[in-house]
């Protein structure tokens, strides 16, 4: 069986306004994760745009898109709904032992013309897994206009309807394995117990939990509280001193329900299969 989680995913759009602009991005966040380079040229050296959730393919699909560029310490902006646990925990690791920066965002074009200079937008998701992907950056940065929310994983194929489900001792041995390793990831990555604590408490038939900017400090989400534009080479950082991570676990977990192309609303990351392994995300409507 399979866990997944929703987490924050980045699109790369062009000039489009109102409620068009917040269709296309609306839409990129249902499907697979994507990445894309974003050039800033002569303004910055350009960034990652990542968008969508995260699959079973996310992981592989990062390695291919990397292979000739340089990214080392290069900044990933995401805007995502979620994905599969195990999944995202793999890539967060890829992008870890790159030392990146990550931050919240959708990625826009400033003007209509080829060479137009690129921004980011600072309304964007980060939702579930996402959240977890966002930790994963050597520095971390989340502007005050942006939704950062957690909840439990869960089995997809009941998110549901969780309450009435009926569940066997596989399905717990998998959720409380997945838990396991989520702990370790968030431990290793330098995140606190308050994170997986907030997380846990929020099951698929309750909306998810955004952080405040206290709790995005607390569980230490956020590294600096100051950054210029992505790539930036004058960005100035206000480093912030990071929480001791404490040596307990907590026992609970996030998810969201994935459907291959396209990943369905939910509010809740679903568990198929039953292979222990993890698949893609859904995203939790916009509040």
């Amino acid at each position: 069986m399979l866990l997944v989680g929703a987490a924050l995913c980045i699109a790369l759009v062009a000039v489009l306004t109102g409620s068009a602009h917040a269709g296309v991005v609306l839409e990129a966040r249902k499907l697979a994760m994507k990445f894309s380079w974003v050039p800033c040229q002569p303004d910055c050296g350009g960034w990652v745009s990542a968008v969508g959730v995260v699959t079973t393919n996310t992981p592989g699909d990062f390695d291919e898109f990397a292979r000739g560029r340089q990214l080392r310490g290069t900044t990933i902006v995401l805007d995502s709904s979620g994905g599969s646990v195990n999944d995202a925990i793999a890539l967060g690791r890829r992008w870890r032992n790159l030392e990146v920066l990550t931050t919240v965002g959708t990625s826009v074009q400033t003007n209509t013309g080829q060479e137009a200079p690129a921004d980011t937008a600072s309304v964007a998701y980060c939702e579930s897994m996402c959240v977890f992907l966002l930790l994963s950056g050597k520095t971390r940065y989340v502007r005050e206009s942006t939704h950062v929310r957690v909840h439990q994983i869960w089995m997809g194929d009941r998110a549901n309807d969780a309450k009435a489900a009926v569940y066997s001792a596989d399905d717990l041995m998998i959720v409380e394995r997945d838990i396991g390793r989520l702990a370790k990831y968030t431990f290793d990555m330098g995140g606190t117990g308050d994170l997986l604590l907030l997380a846990l408490n929020v099951p698929p038939w309750e909306d998810l939990h955004e952080l405040s900017r206290e709790e995005l400090r607390r569980t230490n989400l956020i590294t600096t509280e100051t950054i210029a534009q992505p790539g930036s080479s004058e960005a100035a950082f206000v480093e912030l001193t990071p929480k001791p991570a404490p040596d307990h676990l907590v026992s609970s977990a996030v998810a969201v329900e994935t459907n291959q192309a396209v990943v369905k609303s939910t509010k809740s990351v679903e568990a198929l299969g039953r292979t222990g392994g993890v698949s893609a995300a859904t995203a939790t409507p916009r509040r």
